[in-house]
């Protein structure tokens, strides 16, 4: 039975991710949030992993309180979060924490030869040649969680070989403000921002989605997974989110992954 590591439990990704783990059958072996005590409780009695880590030294005192009368050990911290990252009852971790704060969990992870499910793109934004270099020197795959990356993997499985690969092409939803003037985005709020037409994410990548910001993290992103240079990878604007991104071959054929809206997708494909 595969035994999951979750880094980032309580957010959009990690309460999905829970989902694919409760379909599949999965054994949980370690939670972890930042403050969430109420969210991660009902978690920990649902799943009983071993470990369960919250950021906060507060929280943390909190919840080891409330699950007392279980056998789940509680720690904190970045120590408690690099000790779910590196537990030996897993063998497969899910970083879906937002932030920078995933780079260092993942890097412990990878020297510890555990398989790399990563929705934390920040980790490569900020670290991409540190983690692709220490993930080829421990022979541990890296698997992309988001859709648009997990859309190229998916493709790139009938490839040959990575010549025969001339772009690839990541799609963009254009989010909520896609097509107004200058004087239409003059009063636009955070709540207008949060209002995505296709994905139902957590509120950075929702805000980052309406400023394209997060397009262009994800083409950091898409340089380290594949090894590409950057002249060979194009952002299109595909408003309906079907269409998750797609690679052009040297002859110009292309292959494209599609499919609704529905994170658990990708997630699925990284854990299976």
């Amino acid at each position: 039975m595969k035994g999951i590591a979750l880094l980032g439990s309580t957010g959009s990704i990690g309460t999905q991710s829970l989902d694919v783990c409760r379909l599949q059958g999965y054994s949980v072996k370690c939670l972890t949030a930042n403050s969430n005590v109420d969210v991660i409780e009902k978690q920990v009695r649902e799943f009983k992993p071993d470990l369960v880590c919250m950021m906060n030294e507060d929280a943390a005192k909190e919840l080891k309180v409330k699950i007392s009368d279980t056998d789940t050990k509680v720690v904190s911290g970045m120590n408690g979060l690099i000790e779910c990252a590196t537990y030996d009852g897993a063998d497969t971790v899910l970083n879906s924490v937002v932030g920078m704060v995933g780079l260092q969990p993942t890097l412990e992870a990878i020297k510890s030869k555990k398989t790399i499910a990563l929705a934390n793109k920040e980790t490569l934004v900020a670290g991409g040649h540190l983690v692709t270099n220490a993930a080829k020197e421990n022979g541990v795959s890296i698997l992309p969680v988001d859709s648009e990356h997990s859309a190229i993997f998916q493709a790139m499985q009938g490839s040959p070989k990575k010549e025969a690969i001339k772009k690839i092409i990541l799609t963009a939803s254009g989010g909520p403000f896609f097509g107004k003037t200058l004087k239409e985005l003059e009063n636009v709020t955070p709540a207008d921002a949060l209002k995505h037409p296709n994905w139902n994410m957590g509120a950075k990548i929702t805000i980052d989605s309406a400023t394209m910001m997060n397009k262009g993290l994800e083409f950091i992103e898409a340089k380290w997974l594949f090894d590409m240079p950057n002249d060979d990878i194009e952002i299109v604007v595909h408003r309906e989110s079907v269409v998750h991104s797609a690679i052009v071959y040297q002859d110009n054929s292309m292959i494209a992954q599609l499919g609704l809206p529905d994170m658990r997708i990708p997630i699925q494909y990284a854990l299976t």
